[in-house]
Order: structure tokens, then C-alpha cells, then sequence
């Protein structure tokens, strides 16, 4: 982030750009040829894939089981959709006969899961459920945010028309990009609107004209891209790619699977199924009669580690750690342990005796 600036319309820049966009769709599994960098944080782009692919009267199912489900609903009522919820509990996953079911109820133009729930720690499958939008005319949007270069996850093999991620959770860069995917299903649905795009700084038409040659025409000035982002972006992508994606997927799974054992051998209780997890972020019931805040905030001052409250519903029921990128090491959640183990056991909680830690070693 520090190497000198160019211009945002500089050659240079779009050589980079071209760079960052074939790296993403290796991350994605996709070859879509609109995948681009938003600017703006994850939250960006999953505006971008609403405002975009919504129009207004259009139905839109949300899968929500989880803190961000329900801020896709939202955002699609202030598009003018015909808003429709799928609602788990907390923690749980949506079945693929669950989704068919309110697929074929109501119809909608497009659905949208989330495939890492960050508020709850559960990974959503995908199988099956692109074939049954397109039985169903009906475009898949998936929340990635939690799970590209972390998690296994293929655009293309499962069928999702529409994606979004997040640079600061296993893409171990700053946010303030974000990656974004659409294939030729969502562009043509976007191209072929009846209304304007009502959000203008994400309209992704003016934006393809910006960051692709469409037709050998001259790409159009839409707005100035930050440009240290789009570096640090490239960088970690970069180091994606050297360290091969099975390999990525299969270490943070190592790591993770790791911290459940240690975390179940002291007594401490995980929220997510063991089949539905994610290996990026785990989320810990609270114990009985521990104040989780003073949990995180003694954690935080002692050992400069910041581990997460719950979210919405699981605010003071849960903590959630993150074990993404750079931080899916043994050594992160040996760290992490001891500092949970002293924090627990100034409130006077007792833990089960100290175990050797052999699994995560």
C-alpha cells in the first residue's frame, strides 16, 4: 500500500485491474468475465448486487439465519422489492428441500443466501440450488464474505449467478474493496432493466464501462478507484494463488477443527453443528454466569487480541473468533486458548482441567 500512486485512469492501473480480476475469479472458481474489485467494504457490494439485480415489484428471497440475511431484506425493501424471508434459528443451515419449498411458494425473481453466516458461524451448502433457480427463472445471489479463499466455494459448479466477498476476513487485506461477480444471467438481467439502477456510485453498468473495453470502445470515467487498495488487493490475492487454493481451504479447516477439540475439552460449548462450521469463524456459547464483554475486554487490554460479541439475536450468548488468512496457525490458537482459559478463569469460572493441547499442536 505504500508504493508510489498512479492515476486511476493511468495504463498502469488497468493493467493492474486485469491482474485483480482474473486473480478473483480463481479465488471465486468462476470465469465470469464482469468480477471485479467494488470500491467500498463488503457491505458495498452486497448493495451492489441488490440495487443492481432488483427492480422494483420484483420478489426477493432472502434466506435468513443469521445477522446478514436480514440486512439483505432491508436493503431490498429500499429498492422497492416484494421482500420475502426464509427464517431459520440462529446458527442453523436451510435445507435444499427447504429452499425449494419457498422457491416454488413465492416465486421470487431473485434469492439470496448467505454462504458464510459471520454472525453465526454456520456455512450454508450450495448444492442443487442454482439448477433449482434455473428451473425457476430465478437469479442466486451468494454473501461469500466470510468464506472466498477460506472455505471450498465454486461460482460456476453450483450455480450462483451473483457474488459478493469481503477483503478483510480470509483475504487478509484492509478493507475497503470488494470483490464482486456476476455472470452472463445477472448481466443480462441488469442490462435488460426496465428502471435505472437507483443507486448511481454502484450502478455496475457505468462501472463495466469504466473497468472493461466493451466492443474495442475506450473505457469511460465513472469515478476514482482507490488505488492503494486495488495494490494491497493484487498482493493478497497473489498470495492466494502461491499458496494454491485446496491447500488454503485445507489448512484453515486443519487449524479450526484443531481449536473445537481444545475448545470442547476445557467444557466450552460451539453453537454450529459440526457438518455445518465454519472453519473461519467459530462461534462459543457463553457459560453460564460469564459477562462476556468483561470476557473481550480483558482479552483485548491483557493480550492485545480481539475476540467478537454475538450479533442481533446472540448478543451476550456467544463469543466469535475468527481464525482467517495470516491468523489460521496453530500457534494463533494456542494464543488464543490460554487467553480465553485466563479470561474465564478471573471470573471464576472452572474449566476442565489443562489439557496438553495435543490436538492442536
Amino acid at each position: 500500500m505504500s508504493l508510489p500512486q498512479v492515476g486511476h485512469l493511468d495504463p498502469y492501473f488497468l493493467e493492474l485491474m486485469e491482474d485483480i480480476k482474473s486473480l478473483l475469479r480463481y479465488s471465486f472458481q468462476t470465469t465470469n468475465d464482469f468480477t471485479i474489485p467494488v470500491s467500498g467494504t463488503g457491505s458495498a457490494a452486497m448493495e451492489a448486487c441488490v440495487c443492481n439485480l432488483i427492480e422494483p415489484g420484483d420478489v426477493f428471497l432472502v434466506g435468513c439465519n443469521g445477522y446478514f440475511g436480514y440486512r439483505l431484506v432491508e436493503m431490498g425493501k429500499r429498492y422497492g422489492a416484494v421482500t420475502q424471508a426464509m427464517v431459520k434459528p440462529w446458527g442453523e443451515v436451510f435445507s435444499y428441500e427447504e429452499v425449494k419449498a419457498a422457491v416454488e411458494k413465492h416465486k421470487p425473481a431473485v434469492l439470496a443466501l448467505i454462504h458464510a453466516e459471520t454472525s453465526t458461524g454456520a456455512c450454508q451448502p450450495f448444492e442443487g440450488i442454482g439448477e433449482l433457480c434455473r428451473k425457476h427463472n430465478c437469479l442466486l445471489i451468494a454473501d461469500c464474505v466470510t468464506s472466498i479463499s477460506g472455505v471450498p466455494l465454486f461460482l460456476d459448479k453450483w450455480g450462483i449467478d451473483a457474488a459478493y466477498a469481503g477483503t478483510q476476513k480470509a483475504l487478509s487485506c484492509p478493507p475497503g474493496v470488494a470483490p464482486l461477480s456476476f455472470n452472463k444471467r445477472a448481466m443480462q438481467k441488469l442490462m435488460s432493466r426496465k428502471t435505472a439502477v437507483a443507486n448511481w456510485y454502484l450502478d455496475m453498468r457505468m462501472i463495466a464501462a469504466y473497468l472493461t473495453e466493451g466492443g474495442g470502445g475506450a473505457r469511460s470515467y465513472h469515478h476514482t478507484a482507490p488505488i492503494s487498495m486495488c495494490y494491497a488487493l493484487r498482493e493478497a490475492l497473489e498470495i492466494v494463488r502461491e499458496e494454491g487454493l485446496e491447500s488454503r481451504w485445507r489448512r484453515h479447516q486443519q487449524v479450526a477443527e484443531g481449536f473445537w477439540k481444545e475448545l470442547e475439552a476445557m467444557g466450552l460449548e460451539l453453537l454450529v453443528d459440526h457438518k455445518h462450521r465454519l472453519p473461519t469463524l467459530t462461534t462459543i456459547k457463553v457459560p453460564a454466569g460469564v459477562d462476556p464483554k468483561q470476557v473481550t475486554s480483558y482479552i483485548l487490554s491483557k493480550y492485545q487480541i480481539e475476540i467478537g460479541n454475538g450479533l442481533g439475536e446472540l448478543a451476550g450468548k456467544c463469543f466469535r473468533v475468527g481464525l482467517m488468512g495470516v491468523n489460521a496457525r496453530s500457534d494463533i490458537v494456542l494464543t488464543i486458548l490460554a487467553a480465553l482459559r485466563d479470561a474465564l478463569e478471573q471470573q471464576g469460572y472452572q474449566l476442565k482441567p489443562k489439557q496438553k493441547m495435543r490436538a492442536a499442536l
